[in-house]
């Protein structure tokens, strides 16, 4: 069982286990010992990082780690994590490693690492570089990390943007767009004003300055009321907020309405399906996304599979399903065939050429999409008891479900690293579920709490 990656790789506070130089400099090395007796040749591995200020050390330790096990590094600078993935692919390389912490403070880091396909490396993989870690090789080097050489491959760079720009942006015009970027300081602050630039639109690029301390700071996809302000001030077509590794996007449409990933999702639909490309009719979500999303796909004939969350569970449906289209309510959208990593650039792609095809503004390719209502409460518990076996629980939830009669969604599941159940009911009717949502509460506080409930 895996204990330091998690679904979206290795992540933690810069200079604390595991983002420590030591254990980065494992990571590195065991990385490149694995696959170099996989291979039976040297490994390359590409690697790329966001803009926080442990970015460049911890890419010097990873990568002498890597190099002291005989890998070959090419390293491709600040760069989104699919422009890494991406890079993995075509080169090819052996793997891609990307040091970021996606939308989390400056102060925390992470580590990705992909496999020659572009998906995320495997599990055994994975849990090869974990015993690594915990039971530590012999050595891992002795490379000095300011011995290293520090070329940036700034033609790494340019093959991405040419990819985005040439292949999925082929025959899209931009001429006459008015666009806001908000690049979060991260790792979009040079690459997406420059692809649209490419494309013909009029950019106007908002905190793409960044000085390693303020990725995701009151900026990007958490944080869209100033995009929205500024969209409107502008008069704008269209503004795009990205995450610090640029994986992700949300969007606002130019009267300041926010959409995000299920209105992103419900637009590509709509688009696919119009072009025959939407196959068996499906669109993969996780159980986040908002049941508004799975009435209204429904009403077009289409069916929406959900996933635990995570774009790695989102992916690993759309292949299983031969599926199009899925994502995540945050922004991570995947379609498999223009890539297999969430790409915010291309999802921005994706929606901006139905827009020019349709003729038609971002608010009025919603429209069919009506949010539910949500309801999230927490009961802290004393133990987590499967819901099913605990018959006055089961049978409230039942209650509940049979009351939404196919017109809401219950959701009830504990937390992952607290001691919480959490309630999240959807519904036409805000009072309605407000009312389901604190009677269960108080069957599960009753047989297993020790608090009152807390609104979320």
């Amino acid at each position: 069982m895996k204990t330091l990656f998690g679904t979206d790789g290795m992540r933690g506070v810069a200079g604390q286990f595991p983002l420590d130089v030591q254990t980065v400099r494992i990571v590195g090395f065991s990385l490149g010992l694995h696959l170099q007796k996989e291979l039976g040749r040297t490994p390359l591995i590409v690697v790329g990082r966001d803009t926080r200020e442990s970015g460049p050390w911890l890419e010097r330790a990873l990568i002498a780690g890597a190099t002291s096990a005989g890998a070959q590094c090419e390293r491709a600078g600040v760069i989104s994590t699919p422009g890494v993935a991406y890079l993995t692919r075509i080169l090819p390389a052996d793997a891609g490693v990307v040091i970021s912490a996606s939308h989390n403070p400056y102060y925390d880091n992470g580590i990705k690492i992909f496999a020659p396909s572009g998906r995320k490396l495997d599990d055994s993989t994975e849990r090869l570089i974990e015993a690594d870690i915990l039971s530590p090789l012999e050595s891992t080097g002795n490379e000095r990390d300011d011995a290293l050489d520090e070329n940036v491959s700034e033609s790494l760079q340019e093959r991405y943007l040419n990819f985005l720009a040439s292949e999925i942006g082929s025959s899209l015009s931009l001429a006459g767009l008015s666009l806001v970027i908000d690049c979060a300081n991260g790792a979009a602050s040079n690459l997406a004003p420059e692809l649209f630039q490419r494309l013909g639109a009029k950019v106007l690029a908002i905190n793409n300055q960044p000085d390693g301390k303020n990725i995701n700071q009151d900026a990007g996809s958490l944080h869209l009321s100033g995009l929205s302000v500024k969209v409107v001030s502008e008069k704008a077509d269209l503004g795009m907020a990205f995450d610090g590794d640029a994986d992700r996007v949300l969007f606002v449409d130019s009267d300041g309405n926010q959409a995000d990933g299920d209105a992103t999702l419900w637009v590509l639909a709509n688009y696919l399906l119009d072009h025959g490309q939407l196959n068996h009719r499906l669109v993969v979500a996780t159980v986040m996304s908002n049941v508004g999303l799975e009435l209204a796909l429904r009403t077009l004939g289409i069916n929406m599979v959900r996933t635990d969350v995570g774009d790695k569970y989102v992916l690993e449906e759309l292949l299983r399903l031969n599926a199009s289209l899925g994502g995540e309510q945050s922004g991570h959208i995947i379609v498999p065939r223009l890539s297999l990593a969430g790409d915010g650039m291309i999802t921005s792609l994706c929606l901006l050429r139905a827009m020019q095809e349709a003729g038609r503004p971002l608010q009025e390719l919603t429209r069919g999409f009506d949010r539910y209502p949500q309801v999230l409460l927490n009961v802290k518990v004393r133990e987590k008891r499967p819901f099913a076996e605990i018959q006055p629980v089961a049978s409230a939830a039942a209650e509940v479900e049979q009351e939404l009669a196919g017109r809401g969604r219950l959701l009830l599941r504990y937390s992952g690293t607290e001691p919480l159940a959490r309630i999240m009911i959807e519904g036409p009717s805000q009072r309605q579920i407000q009312s389901q949502a604190e009677k269960l509460a108080e069957v599960i506080e009753g047989v297993l709490g020790v608090s009152r409930p807390v609104a979320q």
